[in-house]
């Protein structure tokens, strides 16, 4: 079972309901800054919204960084595109700042991962090899079995898988991803051709 599976079968199945219903209203925030009027929301959602994007809470080293965690967690496969096709890097980011309570969590959590590369492999985690890469998240990616000092680590890597999952799949991509195609309406093709035949109707 790939990351993908996984997380479809696993993972989002320890996300609440309630977080990602949080997410997907999140998610219509970004088309209703472009699109006010189209959605009847009153005028100071929209502002607020607006103000918020024009904010910048990560920096580039930052968003580099979420970038290639965020794609290490869902990466490109042959059905779909990766976590930063899907512009998951961009839902955290607005996400922080909507709810300021994941600020130091994740600023934190992005230092300490730095540090651990820089005193392991003498670079921080962006410039490391794909593989130096790999190696880290390895130690922080299992909660249930964390090795001793990976705690803030591990701590961190849930917080990150957690959004990455809410930013992929309340994404369009995700939601094609999940194969999810909503209600449809019935379609109406005529009485079964064996019932017909039982009732000797198959020739009216």
């Amino acid at each position: 079972m790939n990351r993908r599976e996984t997380l479809k079968a696993i993972g989002i199945g320890t996300i609440s309901t309630s977080v990602l219903i949080e997410a997907c209203k999140d998610d219509q925030k970004k088309d209703v800054a472009a699109n006010p009027a189209d959605t009847g929301r009153q005028s100071f959602e929209v502002a607020r919204d607006k103000s918020l994007h024009a904010e910048t809470f990560f920096n580039p080293h930052e968003m580099s960084t979420i970038a290639i965690l965020a794609d290490i967690i869902i990466p490109k496969d042959e059905t779909s595109g990766s976590a930063t096709d899907a512009k998951v890097p961009e839902f955290i980011e607005f996400i922080v700042k909507d709810e300021p309570e994941h600020q130091v969590p994740m600023r934190g959590g992005l230092r300490w991962l730095d540090m651990q590369c820089l005193g392991r492999f003498n670079n921080d985690f962006k410039s490391c090899t794909a593989q130096q890469q790999i190696e880290i998240v390895e130690d922080i990616a299992y909660p249930f079995k964390p090795k001793p000092g990976m705690e803030q680590g591990v701590s961190f890597f849930n917080k990150m898988r957690d959004l990455t999952a809410i930013g992929f799949f309340t994404s369009k991509m995700g939601i094609q991803d999940l194969g999810y195609k909503g209600n449809a309406p019935g379609k109406w093709e005529g009485v079964p051709a064996d019932v017909l035949k039982k009732y000797g109707l198959e020739n009216v």
